[in-house]
């Protein structure tokens, strides 16, 4: 019975420890601090607006806020988009900020 929990014990680890390796943000197991793109816009890189959007999660159970491109255009009154920033930052996984700040016109 003892060696059944093992192996179940040891197979639920490597299930736990082999998925979510690959995620569209990067993220550290301790802590996360990115900017990345978005692929959205028409490439000029001149603007005259900027819109900020952001969501908060805490403990990994709880995620609040609009963080989208939409919210982020509405709030820098921006009509035409430019081009769009992401960044992604998390502590633990206890408490993470997520921005979206789109560039336009």
């Amino acid at each position: 019975m003892k060696k059944l929990g093992f192996i179940l014990g040891v197979v639920l680890l490597l299930s736990i420890g082999a998925s979510g390796c690959a995620t569209a943000v990067p993220a550290g197991a301790l802590y996360t601090d990115v900017s990345f793109p978005g692929g959205v816009g028409d490439g000029t890189m001149a603007y005259t607006k900027v819109g900020v959007a952001k969501s908060n999660s805490f403990f990994g159970l709880v995620a609040v806020g609009d963080a989208s491109i939409k919210a982020a255009a509405e709030n820098g009154e921006i009509h035409t988009i430019k081009y769009v920033d992401y960044k992604s930052s998390n502590i633990l996984g206890i408490m993470g900020e997520y921005t979206t700040t789109v560039y336009g016109d």
